[in-house]
């Protein structure tokens, strides 16, 4: 992983190491203005779900505020919600964006993951 895809650390949760590439803080931005939010009230929600061809899931979806057990960081001014059991297994994930003729969309540098499916949104542990 390279220093441009490692997001600068702004505020720490213990327990919560995830990073945000440039790219995906940019793409959060403009879906918060999609929403009219802004990242000083609005977050990122990142979670894990069981389900998908490979055993878990990630999601990804903007919400207006945090639920009381989440751990919040904030990575290059975006806020990013996550509740405990999804951090157990999102611990050292880097966040990223790609974009390309073919398909855009979110990518999951995620070192805790033995496998993944080719759809890339889908792991096991």
């Amino acid at each position: 992983m390279s220093d441009a895809q490692v997001a600068e650390r702004e505020t720490d949760s213990p327990g919560c190491d995830i990073q945000l590439t440039e790219q995906a803080a940019e793409k959060v931005r403009e879906f918060l203005t999609e929403e009219d939010l802004t990242d000083e009230v609005a977050g990122l929600r990142v979670s894990v779900v069981p389900g998908g061809c490979s055993g878990f899931e990630y999601g990804l979806n903007i919400e207006e505020s945090s639920e009381e057990d989440d751990l919040v960081v904030k990575r290059r001014g975006i806020t990013l919600f996550v509740d405990p059991f999804s951090a157990q297994y999102l611990e050292g994930t880097v966040i990223g964006w790609k974009s390309s003729f073919q398909a855009s969309g979110f990518t999951f540098e995620n070192p805790n993951a033995t496998g993944s499916c080719g759809c890339g949104s889908s792991f096991k542990v």
